[in-house]
């Protein structure tokens, strides 16, 4: 659902968004959460939000990357999401972990 503070572009994109996914199958559910979450992270990305995380603005932008990490084949998660993901767990060492192991240690 989008927030009372975006703009009328904001608005736009998230519906535009949303549309999209819908079209190509996707639940209204996580259609509406995917585009809430890129609409959010272009946000964080011009320094329109209050909070931005740093993957989200030091991270390629939802356009230029695409798809280029669907969460699927050899790319898979950044080394960042996956770190974070261990934090949120709880894993010990993950600051020294590299991307195979930290992936190891969340399986």
């Amino acid at each position: 659902m989008p927030s009372p503070s975006w703009s009328a572009k904001r608005e736009r994109q998230y519906e535009h968004i949303r549309r999209g996914l819908r079209r190509s199958g996707k639940s209204e559910k996580l259609a509406e959460e995917i585009a809430a979450r890129t609409v959010n992270k272009e946000r964080a990305r011009q320094g329109e939000a209050e909070h931005a995380s740093r993957s989200s603005v030091e991270d390629l932008s939802s356009g230029r990357r695409g798809g280029l990490r669907s969460h699927q084949g050899p790319g898979g998660r950044t080394r960042a999401q996956l770190y974070n993901e261990a934090k949120a767990r709880g894993i010990k060492g993950r600051s020294s972990m590299s991307k195979a192991q930290l992936e190891r240690a969340l399986r």
